[in-house]
């Protein structure tokens, strides 16, 4: 296992404590758009959480009142549109690569999204495990409105699961904003809350799960992502042997002996 609290990305803003990490992409003045270069550091960091034993949670916060404006018009879709299919195939296996690298971190992701969340910005928020959002939350999937598919870093496999078919096949179509009110009411959004409050929120639900079992969090986080491809025997026997596992843990030892003794378990993860 390895130390990740004191990384020092070059491309967006890391901060850790206690377990838990935040992520800021870092152009407020642009409204935090991606480049080539944070795609692919935000990827190898997601890759690389996976063996990190010093961060239990992961929260992507807004910076400057945006959360992000998706990839850079003038430093990414630009420079695309005089690649071949070699260089392209690249790029688009590479966008693809951080969604899977969220989805195999095994630890519990939280976007907390303020203004505008749209394109890759939406999909980040999209491969997170729990969303809130601000009532001036806007996120769109616009990538029609640039010529492209709406099938973008697994967003017609993953937006519909969230809320729905149609209404999934109605963003993708049209790549119009899904105000906050909509993504909450269509179980996008968690719940909303107030832009003065979100960041306090999303930190405290960050520690909150983060002081629970982290070994079995991890293992609730691959089942929840797993079990999609799975007939219902397949997951509830996929579900036996993971519990048994957690079985084996200290931490369902603990929670029997706080439980036995009237006390709160400390969970340690292990």
């Amino acid at each position: 296992m390895t130390a990740m609290a004191g990384l020092e990305p070059q491309h967006f803003l890391w901060e850790a404590r206690d377990g838990v990490a935040t992520v800021r992409l870092n152009r407020p003045d642009r409204k935090n758009p991606l480049t080539f270069e944070s795609y692919a550091e935000l990827r190898d960091t997601f890759r690389a959480l996976v063996y990190a034993d010093d961060i239990d949670v992961v929260v992507f916060l807004p910076n400057g009142g945006n959360f992000s404006s998706g990839g850079d018009v003038h430093d990414i879709i630009g420079p695309l549109t005089r690649m071949d299919m070699k260089g392209l195939l690249a790029f688009t296996r590479m966008t693809g690569d951080f969604v899977k690298a969220m989805i195999h971190c095994g630890k519990p992701i939280i976007s907390a999204v303020d203004g505008v969340a749209v394109g890759a910005g939406a999909i980040i928020t999209m491969a997170s495990d729990i969303r809130l959002a601000t009532p001036q939350a806007k996120t769109a999937f616009l990538f029609t409105r640039v010529g492209l598919a709406g099938c973008d870093m697994g967003a017609c496999a993953i937006l519909p699961r969230i809320i729905g078919q149609g209404r999934a096949a109605e963003l993708l179509y049209t790549g119009r904003s899904m105000t906050a009110d909509e993504g909450e009411r269509w179980g996008y959004y968690n719940r909303l809350v107030p832009a003065d409050e979100i960041e306090a929120e999303a930190m405290t639900l960050a520690r909150s799960i983060a002081s629970g079992p982290t070994f079995a969090h991890g293992i609730t986080k691959t089942q929840l992502n797993q079990e999609w491809s799975m007939s219902l025997d397949q997951a509830i026997e996929a579900e036996a042997q993971a519990q048994a596992i957690c079985m084996q843990t200290g931490d369902f030892r603990r929670a029997y002996e706080a439980f036995v003794a009237k006390q709160k378990p400390v969970f340690a993860g292990d």
